[in-house]
Protein backbone atom coordinates (compact mmCIF):
# COMPACT_ATOMS: atom_id res chain seq x y z
CA UNK A 1 0.00 0.00 0.00
CA UNK A 2 1.39 3.38 -1.02
CA UNK A 3 1.90 5.82 1.82
CA UNK A 4 2.00 8.68 -0.68
CA UNK A 5 -1.25 7.56 -2.33
CA UNK A 6 -2.94 7.29 1.07
CA UNK A 7 -1.92 10.86 1.94
CA UNK A 8 -3.10 12.15 -1.44
CA UNK A 9 -6.43 10.33 -1.12
CA UNK A 10 -6.91 11.63 2.42
CA UNK A 11 -6.10 15.14 1.31
CA UNK A 12 -8.41 15.00 -1.70
CA UNK A 13 -11.22 13.86 0.60
CA UNK A 14 -10.43 16.38 3.33
CA UNK A 15 -10.17 19.29 0.89
CA UNK A 16 -13.49 18.32 -0.66
CA UNK A 17 -15.22 17.93 2.71
CA UNK A 18 -13.76 21.20 4.01
CA UNK A 19 -14.60 23.19 0.90
CA UNK A 20 -18.19 21.94 0.86
CA UNK A 21 -18.61 22.87 4.52
CA UNK A 22 -17.15 26.32 3.92
CA UNK A 23 -19.16 27.06 0.78
CA UNK A 24 -22.46 25.76 2.11
CA UNK A 25 -22.32 27.44 5.52
CA UNK A 26 -23.52 30.88 4.34
CA UNK A 27 -26.47 29.10 2.71
CA UNK A 28 -27.29 27.48 6.07
CA UNK A 29 -27.31 30.93 7.64
CA UNK A 30 -29.59 32.23 4.91
CA UNK A 31 -32.23 29.50 5.15
CA UNK A 32 -31.98 28.57 8.85
CA UNK A 33 -31.00 31.87 10.45
CA UNK A 34 -28.15 32.47 12.94
CA UNK A 35 -30.05 31.07 15.94
CA UNK A 36 -30.86 27.76 14.24
CA UNK A 37 -27.26 27.62 13.02
CA UNK A 38 -26.23 28.07 16.64
CA UNK A 39 -27.90 24.69 17.22
CA UNK A 40 -25.67 23.23 14.52
CA UNK A 41 -22.65 24.54 16.41
CA UNK A 42 -24.01 23.09 19.64
CA UNK A 43 -24.48 19.77 17.83
CA UNK A 44 -20.77 19.74 17.01
CA UNK A 45 -19.95 20.46 20.65
CA UNK A 46 -22.24 17.69 21.90
CA UNK A 47 -20.65 15.22 19.51
CA UNK A 48 -17.22 16.09 20.86
CA UNK A 49 -18.33 15.68 24.49
CA UNK A 50 -19.84 12.30 23.60
CA UNK A 51 -16.28 11.28 22.80
CA UNK A 52 -15.62 11.14 26.56
CA UNK A 53 -17.28 7.71 26.44
CA UNK A 54 -14.78 6.46 23.88
CA UNK A 55 -12.29 5.35 26.58
CA UNK A 56 -9.49 5.21 24.01
CA UNK A 57 -11.14 2.40 22.08
CA UNK A 58 -11.28 4.01 18.63
CA UNK A 59 -7.56 4.88 18.31
CA UNK A 60 -6.72 1.55 19.95
CA UNK A 61 -8.54 -0.45 17.27
CA UNK A 62 -6.71 1.52 14.55
CA UNK A 63 -3.36 0.76 16.15
CA UNK A 64 -4.17 -2.93 16.75
CA UNK A 65 -5.34 -3.27 13.15
CA UNK A 66 -2.04 -1.81 11.96
CA UNK A 67 -0.15 -4.15 14.30
CA UNK A 68 -2.10 -7.13 12.96
CA UNK A 69 -1.21 -6.10 9.41
CA UNK A 70 2.42 -5.86 10.53
CA UNK A 71 2.37 -9.41 11.91
CA UNK A 72 2.40 -8.52 15.61
CA UNK A 73 -0.76 -10.56 16.40
CA UNK A 74 -2.74 -13.43 14.86
CA UNK A 75 -6.15 -13.48 13.15
CA UNK A 76 -8.02 -15.17 16.00
CA UNK A 77 -6.83 -12.71 18.64
CA UNK A 78 -7.62 -9.79 16.36
CA UNK A 79 -11.16 -11.05 15.64
CA UNK A 80 -11.81 -11.63 19.33
CA UNK A 81 -10.71 -8.06 20.03
CA UNK A 82 -13.03 -6.71 17.35
CA UNK A 83 -15.98 -8.72 18.65
CA UNK A 84 -15.43 -7.46 22.21
CA UNK A 85 -15.18 -3.87 20.96
CA UNK A 86 -18.38 -4.17 18.92
CA UNK A 87 -20.29 -5.20 22.05
CA UNK A 88 -18.77 -2.37 24.08
CA UNK A 89 -19.46 0.26 21.41
CA UNK A 90 -23.09 -0.78 21.08
CA UNK A 91 -23.63 -0.70 24.86
CA UNK A 92 -22.03 2.71 25.27
CA UNK A 93 -24.01 4.13 22.33
CA UNK A 94 -27.28 3.01 23.92
CA UNK A 95 -26.38 4.41 27.34
CA UNK A 96 -24.86 7.66 26.10
CA UNK A 97 -27.51 8.38 23.48
CA UNK A 98 -30.29 7.57 25.93
CA UNK A 99 -28.84 9.90 28.54
CA UNK A 100 -28.61 12.75 26.02
CA UNK A 101 -32.24 12.22 25.00
CA UNK A 102 -33.26 12.31 28.67
CA UNK A 103 -31.40 15.58 29.23
CA UNK A 104 -32.78 17.33 26.14
CA UNK A 105 -35.62 19.05 27.99
CA UNK A 106 -33.32 20.43 30.69
CA UNK A 107 -30.77 21.67 28.11
CA UNK A 108 -33.49 23.41 26.06
CA UNK A 109 -35.00 25.12 29.10
CA UNK A 110 -32.02 25.83 31.33
CA UNK A 111 -28.80 25.89 29.30
CA UNK A 112 -29.29 27.33 25.82
CA UNK A 113 -30.13 31.03 25.58
CA UNK A 114 -32.97 30.76 23.05
CA UNK A 115 -34.65 33.95 21.81
CA UNK A 116 -36.82 33.23 18.75
CA UNK A 117 -37.07 29.43 18.42
CA UNK A 118 -39.65 27.62 20.52
CA UNK A 119 -38.39 25.45 23.37
CA UNK A 120 -40.31 22.48 21.92
CA UNK A 121 -38.43 22.86 18.61
CA UNK A 122 -35.09 22.99 20.37
CA UNK A 123 -35.91 19.97 22.55
CA UNK A 124 -36.88 17.85 19.53
CA UNK A 125 -33.72 18.93 17.71
CA UNK A 126 -31.60 17.90 20.70
CA UNK A 127 -33.23 14.46 20.78
CA UNK A 128 -32.54 13.95 17.08
CA UNK A 129 -28.95 15.10 17.65
CA UNK A 130 -28.50 12.52 20.41
CA UNK A 131 -29.57 9.59 18.23
CA UNK A 132 -27.48 10.79 15.29
CA UNK A 133 -24.42 11.21 17.49
CA UNK A 134 -24.82 7.65 18.81
CA UNK A 135 -24.88 6.27 15.25
CA UNK A 136 -21.85 8.30 14.18
CA UNK A 137 -19.93 7.24 17.25
CA UNK A 138 -20.48 3.52 16.56
CA UNK A 139 -19.25 4.18 13.02
CA UNK A 140 -15.93 5.27 14.57
CA UNK A 141 -15.09 1.65 15.40
CA UNK A 142 -15.29 0.59 11.77
CA UNK A 143 -13.56 3.75 10.62
CA UNK A 144 -10.67 2.80 12.92
CA UNK A 145 -10.48 -0.68 11.35
CA UNK A 146 -10.33 0.80 7.84
CA UNK A 147 -7.75 3.42 8.85
CA UNK A 148 -5.55 0.82 10.55
CA UNK A 149 -5.72 -1.29 7.37
CA UNK A 150 -4.45 1.78 5.48
CA UNK A 151 -7.42 1.63 3.08
CA UNK A 152 -7.50 5.40 3.01
CA UNK A 153 -8.26 5.66 -0.70
CA UNK A 154 -11.61 3.93 -0.20
CA UNK A 155 -12.22 5.78 3.06
CA UNK A 156 -11.51 9.13 1.43
CA UNK A 157 -14.03 8.45 -1.32
CA UNK A 158 -16.65 7.32 1.18
CA UNK A 159 -16.07 10.39 3.37
CA UNK A 160 -16.54 12.60 0.31
CA UNK A 161 -19.82 10.83 -0.47
CA UNK A 162 -21.09 11.27 3.09
CA UNK A 163 -20.08 14.95 3.06
CA UNK A 164 -22.05 15.43 -0.15
CA UNK A 165 -25.13 13.98 1.51
CA UNK A 166 -24.62 15.98 4.71
CA UNK A 167 -23.84 19.38 3.21
CA UNK A 168 -25.17 19.47 -0.36
CA UNK A 169 -28.20 17.20 -0.60
CA UNK A 170 -29.66 18.79 2.54
CA UNK A 171 -30.21 22.04 0.63
CA UNK A 172 -33.19 20.78 -1.41
CA UNK A 173 -34.64 19.49 1.86
CA UNK A 174 -34.27 22.92 3.50
CA UNK A 175 -35.73 24.68 0.45
CA UNK A 176 -38.67 22.42 -0.41
CA UNK A 177 -39.41 20.36 2.73
CA UNK A 178 -38.72 22.88 5.51
CA UNK A 179 -35.92 24.82 7.16
CA UNK A 180 -36.76 24.07 10.79
CA UNK A 181 -34.15 22.49 13.08
CA UNK A 182 -36.29 19.33 13.29
CA UNK A 183 -36.20 18.82 9.52
CA UNK A 184 -32.45 19.50 9.36
CA UNK A 185 -31.51 17.09 12.15
CA UNK A 186 -33.90 14.36 10.96
CA UNK A 187 -32.10 14.41 7.64
CA UNK A 188 -28.70 14.33 9.38
CA UNK A 189 -29.85 11.32 11.41
CA UNK A 190 -30.70 9.42 8.21
CA UNK A 191 -27.26 10.26 6.78
CA UNK A 192 -25.61 9.00 10.00
CA UNK A 193 -27.45 5.68 9.65
CA UNK A 194 -26.30 5.32 6.05
CA UNK A 195 -22.71 6.18 7.07
CA UNK A 196 -22.69 3.49 9.76
CA UNK A 197 -24.02 0.84 7.37
CA UNK A 198 -21.43 1.69 4.72
CA UNK A 199 -18.44 1.65 7.08
CA UNK A 200 -19.55 -1.52 8.87
CA UNK A 201 -20.13 -3.35 5.59
CA UNK A 202 -16.70 -2.48 4.21
CA UNK A 203 -14.87 -3.21 7.45
CA UNK A 204 -16.53 -6.62 7.83
CA UNK A 205 -15.40 -7.65 4.34
CA UNK A 206 -11.79 -7.06 5.36
CA UNK A 207 -11.96 -8.95 8.68
CA UNK A 208 -9.44 -11.83 8.54
CA UNK A 209 -10.48 -15.48 8.51
CA UNK A 210 -9.20 -17.84 11.20
CA UNK A 211 -8.92 -21.67 11.34
CA UNK A 212 -12.31 -23.40 11.42
CA UNK A 213 -11.27 -25.49 14.40
CA UNK A 214 -10.96 -22.28 16.43
CA UNK A 215 -13.97 -20.50 17.95
CA UNK A 216 -14.40 -16.89 19.03
CA UNK A 217 -16.39 -17.99 22.08
CA UNK A 218 -18.86 -16.03 24.19
CA UNK A 219 -17.66 -16.67 27.73
CA UNK A 220 -16.83 -13.57 29.82
CA UNK A 221 -13.22 -14.75 29.98
CA UNK A 222 -12.88 -14.89 26.21
CA UNK A 223 -14.62 -11.54 25.83
CA UNK A 224 -12.23 -9.79 28.21
CA UNK A 225 -9.03 -11.68 27.34
CA UNK A 226 -8.11 -9.66 24.20
CA UNK A 227 -8.75 -6.37 26.04
CA UNK A 228 -6.68 -7.05 29.17
CA UNK A 229 -3.22 -6.45 27.63
CA UNK A 230 -4.50 -3.24 26.05
CA UNK A 231 -6.41 -1.74 28.98
CA UNK A 232 -3.54 0.37 30.27
CA UNK A 233 -2.74 1.76 26.82
CA UNK A 234 -6.43 2.33 26.10
CA UNK A 235 -7.07 4.11 29.39
CA UNK A 236 -4.07 6.35 28.78
CA UNK A 237 -5.50 7.33 25.41
CA UNK A 238 -8.92 7.72 27.04
CA UNK A 239 -7.58 10.11 29.62
CA UNK A 240 -5.64 12.17 27.11
CA UNK A 241 -8.63 12.16 24.75
CA UNK A 242 -10.81 13.40 27.59
CA UNK A 243 -8.33 16.17 28.23
CA UNK A 244 -8.36 16.99 24.53
CA UNK A 245 -12.14 17.32 24.64
CA UNK A 246 -11.94 19.60 27.66
CA UNK A 247 -9.20 21.60 25.94
CA UNK A 248 -11.03 22.12 22.66
CA UNK A 249 -14.64 22.25 23.85
CA UNK A 250 -14.63 23.95 27.29
CA UNK A 251 -14.85 27.41 25.74
CA UNK A 252 -17.67 26.40 23.41
CA UNK A 253 -19.65 24.81 26.23
CA UNK A 254 -19.32 27.83 28.52
CA UNK A 255 -20.07 30.28 25.70
CA UNK A 256 -23.18 28.30 24.72
CA UNK A 257 -24.49 29.20 28.17
CA UNK A 258 -23.36 32.85 28.19
CA UNK A 259 -24.01 34.04 24.65
CA UNK A 260 -27.39 34.36 22.94
CA UNK A 261 -27.76 31.46 20.53
CA UNK A 262 -27.42 33.77 17.50
CA UNK A 263 -24.13 35.25 18.79
CA UNK A 264 -22.95 31.74 19.58
CA UNK A 265 -23.54 30.91 15.92
CA UNK A 266 -21.20 33.74 14.86
CA UNK A 267 -18.56 32.60 17.37
CA UNK A 268 -18.84 29.13 15.87
CA UNK A 269 -18.03 30.62 12.47
CA UNK A 270 -14.74 32.05 13.72
CA UNK A 271 -13.67 28.86 15.49
CA UNK A 272 -14.67 26.72 12.50
CA UNK A 273 -12.54 28.86 10.21
CA UNK A 274 -9.58 28.63 12.61
CA UNK A 275 -9.94 24.86 12.97
CA UNK A 276 -9.24 24.64 9.25
CA UNK A 277 -5.56 24.66 10.28
CA UNK A 278 -6.09 21.28 11.94
CA UNK A 279 -8.49 20.01 9.27
CA UNK A 280 -5.88 20.26 6.54
CA UNK A 281 -3.30 18.34 8.61
CA UNK A 282 -5.61 15.54 9.77
CA UNK A 283 -5.19 13.53 6.55
CA UNK A 284 -1.46 13.29 7.26
CA UNK A 285 -2.10 11.82 10.71
CA UNK A 286 -4.59 9.33 9.23
CA UNK A 287 -1.85 7.94 7.00
CA UNK A 288 1.03 8.53 9.42
CA UNK A 289 -0.21 6.73 12.56
CA UNK A 290 -0.69 3.24 11.09
CA UNK A 291 2.53 3.47 9.06
CA UNK A 292 4.57 4.56 12.10
CA UNK A 293 2.99 1.81 14.22
CA UNK A 294 3.91 -0.73 11.55
CA UNK A 295 7.52 0.51 11.30
CA UNK A 296 7.88 0.20 15.06
CA UNK A 297 6.38 -3.31 15.00
CA UNK A 298 8.92 -4.25 12.31
CA UNK A 299 11.79 -2.84 14.38
CA UNK A 300 12.74 -0.16 11.82
CA UNK A 301 13.59 2.67 14.23
CA UNK A 302 15.66 4.64 11.72
CA UNK A 303 12.82 4.51 9.23
CA UNK A 304 10.42 5.60 11.96
CA UNK A 305 12.45 8.72 12.87
CA UNK A 306 13.03 9.58 9.22
CA UNK A 307 9.30 9.35 8.49
CA UNK A 308 8.55 11.42 11.59
CA UNK A 309 10.86 14.25 10.57
CA UNK A 310 9.70 14.29 6.94
CA UNK A 311 6.09 14.32 8.13
CA UNK A 312 6.93 17.24 10.43
CA UNK A 313 8.13 19.31 7.46
CA UNK A 314 5.03 18.37 5.47
CA UNK A 315 2.68 19.34 8.33
CA UNK A 316 4.52 22.64 8.86
CA UNK A 317 4.49 23.46 5.14
CA UNK A 318 0.72 22.99 5.05
CA UNK A 319 -0.44 24.19 8.48
CA UNK A 320 1.69 27.32 8.83
CA UNK A 321 0.61 29.02 5.57
CA UNK A 322 -3.04 28.45 6.51
CA UNK A 323 -2.39 29.75 10.02
CA UNK A 324 -0.63 32.86 8.70
CA UNK A 325 -3.36 33.69 6.18
CA UNK A 326 -6.06 33.42 8.85
CA UNK A 327 -4.03 35.41 11.38
CA UNK A 328 -2.93 38.27 9.12
CA UNK A 329 -6.09 38.51 7.00
CA UNK A 330 -8.80 37.35 9.42
CA UNK A 331 -11.39 40.01 8.63
CA UNK A 332 -10.94 39.68 4.87
CA UNK A 333 -11.28 35.89 5.02
CA UNK A 334 -14.52 36.11 7.01
CA UNK A 335 -15.92 38.81 4.74
CA UNK A 336 -15.16 36.83 1.58
CA UNK A 337 -16.62 33.71 3.18
CA UNK A 338 -19.88 35.08 4.59
CA UNK A 339 -20.45 38.35 2.73
CA UNK A 340 -21.38 39.91 6.10
CA UNK A 341 -18.98 42.76 6.86
CA UNK A 342 -20.38 43.32 10.37
CA UNK A 343 -20.00 39.65 11.34
CA UNK A 344 -16.49 39.63 9.83
CA UNK A 345 -15.44 42.67 11.87
CA UNK A 346 -16.84 41.19 15.10
CA UNK A 347 -15.40 37.69 14.64
CA UNK A 348 -11.98 38.62 13.19
CA UNK A 349 -10.16 39.12 16.54
CA UNK A 350 -11.39 35.70 17.74
CA UNK A 351 -10.38 34.04 14.46
CA UNK A 352 -6.91 35.59 14.61
CA UNK A 353 -6.16 34.27 18.10
CA UNK A 354 -7.65 30.84 17.51
CA UNK A 355 -5.79 30.43 14.20
CA UNK A 356 -2.39 31.04 15.82
CA UNK A 357 -3.32 28.73 18.69
CA UNK A 358 -4.30 25.99 16.25
CA UNK A 359 -0.98 26.49 14.47
CA UNK A 360 0.89 25.68 17.68
CA UNK A 361 -1.50 22.79 18.31
CA UNK A 362 -0.92 21.24 14.86
CA UNK A 363 2.84 21.18 15.50
CA UNK A 364 2.47 20.00 19.10
CA UNK A 365 0.46 16.99 17.91
CA UNK A 366 3.45 15.53 16.07
CA UNK A 367 5.31 14.16 19.13
CA UNK A 368 2.08 12.39 20.10
CA UNK A 369 2.29 10.37 16.88
CA UNK A 370 5.77 9.24 17.83
CA UNK A 371 4.64 8.17 21.30
CA UNK A 372 1.53 6.49 19.89
CA UNK A 373 3.58 4.40 17.46
CA UNK A 374 5.88 3.23 20.26
CA UNK A 375 2.94 2.44 22.56
CA UNK A 376 4.35 4.64 25.33
CA UNK A 377 2.02 7.49 26.23
CA UNK A 378 3.22 8.24 29.75
CA UNK A 379 4.77 11.60 28.86
CA UNK A 380 1.77 12.45 26.73
CA UNK A 381 -0.43 11.71 29.73
CA UNK A 382 1.62 13.89 32.07
CA UNK A 383 1.87 16.68 29.50
CA UNK A 384 -1.86 16.73 28.94
CA UNK A 385 -2.54 16.81 32.68
CA UNK A 386 -0.31 19.88 32.99
CA UNK A 387 -1.91 21.38 29.90
CA UNK A 388 -5.44 21.04 31.20
CA UNK A 389 -4.50 22.23 34.70
CA UNK A 390 -3.50 25.54 33.16
CA UNK A 391 -5.97 25.76 30.29
CA UNK A 392 -9.35 24.91 31.80
CA UNK A 393 -9.29 27.38 34.75
CA UNK A 394 -7.81 30.15 32.60
CA UNK A 395 -10.29 29.43 29.80
CA UNK A 396 -13.32 29.47 32.09
CA UNK A 397 -12.15 32.63 33.85
CA UNK A 398 -11.36 34.39 30.56
CA UNK A 399 -14.70 33.42 29.03
CA UNK A 400 -16.73 34.57 32.03
CA UNK A 401 -14.81 37.85 32.28
CA UNK A 402 -14.15 38.72 28.64
CA UNK A 403 -16.40 36.50 26.53
CA UNK A 404 -15.23 35.11 23.20
CA UNK A 405 -12.07 37.23 22.95
CA UNK A 406 -10.95 36.01 26.38
CA UNK A 407 -11.29 32.43 25.18
CA UNK A 408 -9.05 33.28 22.22
CA UNK A 409 -6.26 34.70 24.39
CA UNK A 410 -6.38 31.75 26.79
CA UNK A 411 -6.30 29.28 23.89
CA UNK A 412 -3.29 30.95 22.27
CA UNK A 413 -1.20 31.45 25.40
CA UNK A 414 -1.55 27.92 26.76
CA UNK A 415 -0.87 26.28 23.38
CA UNK A 416 2.24 28.39 22.84
CA UNK A 417 3.52 27.57 26.34
CA UNK A 418 2.97 23.83 25.83
CA UNK A 419 4.87 23.91 22.53
CA UNK A 420 7.83 25.84 23.90
CA UNK A 421 8.26 24.04 27.23
CA UNK A 422 6.89 20.50 27.04
CA UNK A 423 7.72 19.32 23.49
CA UNK A 424 11.53 19.56 24.06
CA UNK A 425 11.17 17.33 27.11
CA UNK A 426 9.23 14.72 25.14
CA UNK A 427 11.79 14.60 22.33
CA UNK A 428 14.70 14.14 24.73
CA UNK A 429 12.89 11.11 26.21
CA UNK A 430 12.80 9.28 22.87
CA UNK A 431 15.98 10.36 21.10
CA UNK A 432 18.91 12.49 22.20
CA UNK A 433 19.44 15.56 20.02
CA UNK A 434 16.17 15.09 18.14
CA UNK A 435 14.45 18.24 19.36
CA UNK A 436 16.88 20.84 18.07
CA UNK A 437 17.08 19.12 14.69
CA UNK A 438 13.28 19.00 14.63
CA UNK A 439 12.84 22.62 15.75
CA UNK A 440 15.61 24.35 13.79
CA UNK A 441 15.94 22.18 10.70
CA UNK A 442 12.40 20.87 10.21
CA UNK A 443 10.34 23.82 11.49
CA UNK A 444 12.51 26.91 11.90
CA UNK A 445 13.02 27.94 8.29
CA UNK A 446 9.39 27.35 7.33
CA UNK A 447 8.10 29.42 10.26
CA UNK A 448 10.56 32.31 9.91
CA UNK A 449 10.37 32.78 6.16
CA UNK A 450 6.61 32.27 6.14
CA UNK A 451 6.09 34.96 8.80
CA UNK A 452 8.32 37.41 6.92
CA UNK A 453 6.42 36.90 3.66
CA UNK A 454 3.05 37.20 5.43
CA UNK A 455 4.17 40.44 7.09
CA UNK A 456 5.20 41.90 3.72
CA UNK A 457 1.88 40.93 2.17
CA UNK A 458 0.01 42.52 5.09
CA UNK A 459 1.87 45.78 4.49
CA UNK A 460 1.69 45.81 0.70
CA UNK A 461 -1.82 44.57 -0.10
CA UNK A 462 -4.55 47.18 -0.47
CA UNK A 463 -7.83 45.32 -0.09
CA UNK A 464 -10.55 45.98 -2.69
CA UNK A 465 -14.29 46.38 -2.16
CA UNK A 466 -15.18 43.42 -4.44
CA UNK A 467 -15.35 40.02 -2.74
CA UNK A 468 -14.20 38.18 -5.86
CA UNK A 469 -11.02 40.24 -6.12
CA UNK A 470 -10.39 39.84 -2.38
CA UNK A 471 -10.76 36.06 -2.78
CA UNK A 472 -8.13 36.07 -5.52
CA UNK A 473 -5.75 38.01 -3.29
CA UNK A 474 -6.31 35.58 -0.40
CA UNK A 475 -5.66 32.59 -2.67
CA UNK A 476 -2.56 34.29 -4.07
CA UNK A 477 -1.24 34.96 -0.56
CA UNK A 478 -1.84 31.35 0.47
CA UNK A 479 -0.14 30.00 -2.66
CA UNK A 480 2.86 32.28 -2.17
CA UNK A 481 3.19 31.18 1.47
CA UNK A 482 2.97 27.51 0.42
CA UNK A 483 5.75 28.02 -2.14
CA UNK A 484 7.83 29.76 0.53
CA UNK A 485 7.30 26.82 2.90
CA UNK A 486 8.30 24.28 0.25
CA UNK A 487 11.44 26.28 -0.53
CA UNK A 488 12.35 26.40 3.17
CA UNK A 489 11.83 22.63 3.67
CA UNK A 490 14.78 20.39 2.78
CA UNK A 491 12.59 17.31 2.33
CA UNK A 492 9.92 19.00 0.21
CA UNK A 493 12.49 20.99 -1.76
CA UNK A 494 14.26 17.76 -2.69
CA UNK A 495 11.00 16.09 -3.71
CA UNK A 496 9.96 19.10 -5.77
CA UNK A 497 13.35 19.17 -7.53
CA UNK A 498 13.18 15.44 -8.31
CA UNK A 499 9.63 15.85 -9.61
CA UNK A 500 10.65 18.71 -11.92
CA UNK A 501 13.70 16.82 -13.24
CA UNK A 502 11.61 13.72 -13.84
CA UNK A 503 8.99 15.64 -15.81
CA UNK A 504 11.29 18.03 -17.64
Amino acid sequence: MSFKRNILASYASQIYVTLIGILILPVYLKYMGPEAYGLVGFFTTLQAWFGLLDMGLTPMVARETARFKGGATNALSYRRLLRALQIIFLGIALLGGGAMVGLSEWIANNWLNVKTLSVAQVELALQLMAVGIAFRWIAGLYRGCITGSEELVWLGGFNALIATFRFVFVLPVLIWVGNSPAVFFTYQLLVAMFELCGLASHAHRSFPLFPKRERLGWTPTLLMKPLKPLIRFSLTIAFTSSIWIFVTQADKLVLSKILPLADYGYFTLAVLAASGVMMITNPISSALLPRMARLHAEGDEMGLIRLYRNATQLVAAIALPACLVLAFFAEQVLWVWTGDSHAAMQAAPVLRLYAIGYGFLALSALPYYLQFAKGDLRLHLVGNILFVVFLIPSMIWAVWRHGAIGAGYAWLCVNATYFLIWIPFVHRRFRSGLHWQWLLHDLGGIAIFGTLVASLLFILISWPQERQVALVLILFSGALLCLTSISASSSLRKRARNFLLKNS
